[in-house]
């Protein structure tokens, strides 16, 4: 339990010492209100969520908040103080909303397992999407309805919708929206860890590090800029006094990491492309920037207070907030944003992205460190 109650048996906001209900449980209820984030996936999406953590505690002081998530973003949720309970989908969490009350649910997702969760769900109220009996995803609440119309009229989301993901998020859940940031809390290993791959890495205190995240997710192929941007961009970089890149990348950029380490005719280093996830976050943290894609990479590069340097091509560039730290580059053809998960014109926005152009804007950035 990791209750917080006012009561003679606990005080505080430490975990109950108790395995079971004591009679202090008994006697008192809970303080304020009790809240239920059901977030399940992908990993940056899940990330991308937390800054409601602020905007609920902000609005709800004394609340509990229980996050339900997949196992593969637990490490982006893990050391959040403001989640009092992260619960790991599966039989416990299914099993624990079956018998807990909560004033408030809170469904982000429109998948059939997230909105099916927001059902089963006991609570006095619930916002964002809920599942019908038909099977179909629908608005729990009018709060959610323009989030949910998003999902059906592409111009609005292609075209017309201006609001960036948190704006969004916190309309639904009835907040306002105050430019509230991520949250990732490094724990002190991570820490320990990012400063040993710093020597490992030969970085010195003074060395301006440049991350290059090469690939992207299952969900959009496309998503990915150019080898020959990646190429030429670090040539020009490598040119700049007290530079260091580093090639960032997950197991499906092996290969395509494999040939830009092999062909690269200036100096980079390698990070690898087998890190666990919380490895993975320990060496964006050694970067003072990130060229990326609309990846999970970039939301942790946000979330670290990096600058960055996002390149966008089937997806929407305006729900991504940047929080004034970087620049966002969108290739706006006649046939993007489109949201295929497979190019058929041959990742054509992508590729008009020029790598003279992201140099300017990673030079002009940098000259602020």
């Amino acid at each position: 339990m990791n209750l917080k109650y006012n009561c003679a048996y606990f005080l505080g906001d430490k975990p109950c010492r108790y395995k079971r209900m004591c009679d202090g449980c008994k006697k008192y209820k809970p303080a304020g209100k009790r809240i239920l984030i059901i977030k399940l996936a992908f990993t940056g999406d899940v990330l991308r969520t937390t800054p409601i953590l602020a905007g609920l505690k902000k609005r709800y002081p004394s609340s509990h908040i229980t996050w339900v998530t997949k196992k593969e973003a637990l490490p982006v949720l893990e050391n959040n103080r403001l989640i009092d309970s992260l619960l790991e989908y599966g039989v416990e969490a299914l099993s624990r909303l079956f018998v807990q009350r909560f004033d408030l649910v809170i469904c982000l997702d429109k998948d059939a397992e997230s909105t099916a969760l927001a059902e089963i769900a006991h609570a006095n109220k619930k916002a964002g999407f809920g599942l019908s009996k038909e099977g179909r995803a629908y608005p729990l609440s009018k709060s959610s309805e323009y989030a949910f119309r998003l999902g059906l009229d592409d111009e609005l989301k292609f075209r017309k919708n201006k609001k960036s993901y948190q704006e969004i998020i916190f309309e639904i859940a009835g907040l306002k929206y105050n430019k509230e940031e991520y949250i990732l809390i490094l724990s002190t290993d991570q820490l320990r860890r990012s400063e040993e791959l710093r020597k490992a890495y030969g970085l010195a205190k003074h060395h301006r590090v440049i991350g290059f995240n090469t690939g992207c997710g299952d969900a959009f192929e496309g998503k990915k800029w150019t080898i020959g941007g990646f190429m030429r961009l670090g040539r020009e970089i490598s040119r700049l006094p007290a530079t260091k890149i580093l090639l960032l990348g997950g197991p499906k950029e092996v290969e395509r990491n494999a040939l830009i380490a092999k062909s690269a005719k200036f100096p980079l280093i390698d990070t690898g492309c087998g890190n666990t996830l919380r490895d993975f976050i320990s060496i964006v943290n050694l970067c003072d920037l990130v060229v990326c894609g609309d990846t999970v990479t970039l939301h942790i590069a946000i979330a670290l207070k990096k600058d960055v340097v996002a390149l966008f091509g089937p997806t929407v560039p305006q729900e991504i907030e940047l929080y004034g730290r970087g620049q966002k580059f969108f290739a706006n053809t006649d046939c993007s944003p489109c949201y295929k998960r497979i190019c058929d014109r041959d990742d054509l926005c992508m590729k008009k992205i020029e790598a003279s152009d992201v140099f300017k804007v990673v030079k002009g950035l940098l000259r602020k460190k």
